[in-house]
């Protein structure tokens, strides 16, 4: 082979080699071509928007914010752990609440077949009008005595009280006042012998005696 096709072979190797760059090139430079205006238009976007803060921005306050977030890098990562957990939080009670949710409602609906929050609002209006009509320290008296009432309710409501009251209760069947008559004075005598006579002037006696604790 001589020296000159030797030559011409190389060139061609060489040619090929460099086929594959000039067409790589040319695809790069059609990007180039194809991407210049949409860079341009971004760009000319950018800036109009950019202009519209431009009164309000200065580069100090972006390098106070790039200050202090490096000095709050530790609370910015605790932020994103808490926020981190309040996700896996929502996934694991996301099936609970799914199941929750409508027996609350069920149950809130319930209430409001029965009246409850029509009771409510009645007594919200209650309260609303009768705090319009009394002042402040008025409330507050009223406030007092209910918890005194409250304490004279306990103790009406104790076992011996409510005993003695029931036992109250069931003397008008036990007395005839239609058949009831005036005394005379000899009556009277004779009745202080009757036994239930007695008992009833005893009873009456210990009630007499408890009243005095009433000046107390």
């Amino acid at each position: 082979m001589s020296e000159q096709e030797m030559i011409l072979e190389r060139l061609d190797r060489i040619e090929k080699q460099l086929a594959p760059i000039a067409a790589t090139a040319g695809s790069i430079a059609e990007l180039r071509d194809e991407l210049a205006p949409r860079v341009n238009e971004a760009v000319h976007a950018l800036i109009l928007q950019l202009a519209d803060v431009e009164s309000d921005f200065q580069l100090e306050d972006l390098t106070f914010l790039i200050k202090k977030l490096m000095r709050n890098t530790r609370n910015l990562s605790f932020s994103l752990d808490q926020l981190k957990n309040f996700i896996d939080f929502a996934l694991t009670a996301e099936p609970l609440m799914k199941t929750t949710v409508p027996q609350v409602i069920f149950y809130l609906d319930a209430l409001e077949q029965k009246g409850v929050f029509r009771l409510l609002n009645m007594g919200l209006d209650a309260f609303g009008q009768i705090s319009s009509q009394f002042t402040e320290e008025q409330m507050k008296e009223f406030g007092d005595g209910l918890v005194r009432l409250a304490d004279i309710l306990k103790k009406m409501i104790a076992p011996t009280t409510l005993d003695m009251l029931e036992r109250f209760a069931d003397i008008p069947s036990h007395v005839d006042i239609d058949g009831s008559r005036p005394p005379g004075f000899a009556e009277l005598i004779r009745a202080l012998n009757d036994p239930e006579i007695k008992q009833s002037l005893g009873i009456m006696l210990e009630l007499t005696r408890g009243m005095a604790y009433l000046k107390k």
